[in-house]
């Protein structure tokens, strides 16, 4: 099927899907991936005045930050609050005041992100959400210095741009460390 003109498949979509894929790895360049190598997409957004990325695969959505959050008695101090999200609670966490800074100052440009994570419902606020970002796989560098924030153990990389960098936050690992996963005051 592969020598078969795709013109010719035109009246068959499934054909012409089926020739294209075959097309495609026969190529060896698979979605997603450059001639020149693998491509990598990442969220940008904003804690502070710092970016990071987050890798698309770990976010299962942005949401706005909703206008009422019920606080949660005896969570600890980054724990924003529960919404409901299409009938679901979800636990929103400040990840700046997570992260050992100043609990975050909630705006029109406050996101949520939420965590594409089997076992836990979970929303991270963040200042800002920046967009897509993509970057060639082969670029991605070492974290170098961390930031003002406690996000060290949780950056994967950095992807350079400009005369600076753009950290990799891991939320997959964020998502698995015991501290994070203790919400209770007292616990």
């Amino acid at each position: 099927m592969i020598d078969t003109p795709l013109a010719s498949l035109r009246e068959k979509p499934f054909e012409l899907l089926c020739a294209m894929e075959q097309r495609a790895l026969a190529s060896g360049t698979a979605v997603g991936e450059s001639p020149a190598g693998r491509e990598w997409v990442g969220i940008g957004f904003r804690i502070g005045d710092e970016n990071f990325l987050a890798p698309r695969e770990e976010v299962r959505e942005i949401i706005a930050c909703p206008a009422s959050i019920a606080r949660v008695l005896g969570a600890r101090p980054w724990i924003a609050g529960l919404v409901s999200l299409r009938g679901q609670l979800l636990t929103l966490v400040d990840l700046q005041g997570y992260l050992g800074g100043p609990a975050i100052r909630l705006g029109r440009d406050s996101r949520v992100l939420v965590l594409n994570h089997r076992d836990l419902s979970a929303g991270l606020l963040v200042d800002e959400v920046l967009g897509f970002r993509r970057f060639p796989e082969s670029a991605r560098v070492d974290a170098g210095a961390a930031s003002r924030l406690r996000c060290g153990r949780y950056l994967a990389g950095a992807f350079p741009q400009g005369e600076g960098r753009w950290p990799v936050f891991s939320f997959a690992t964020l998502a698995e460390t015991p501290t994070f996963l203790q919400a209770a005051e007292n616990g």
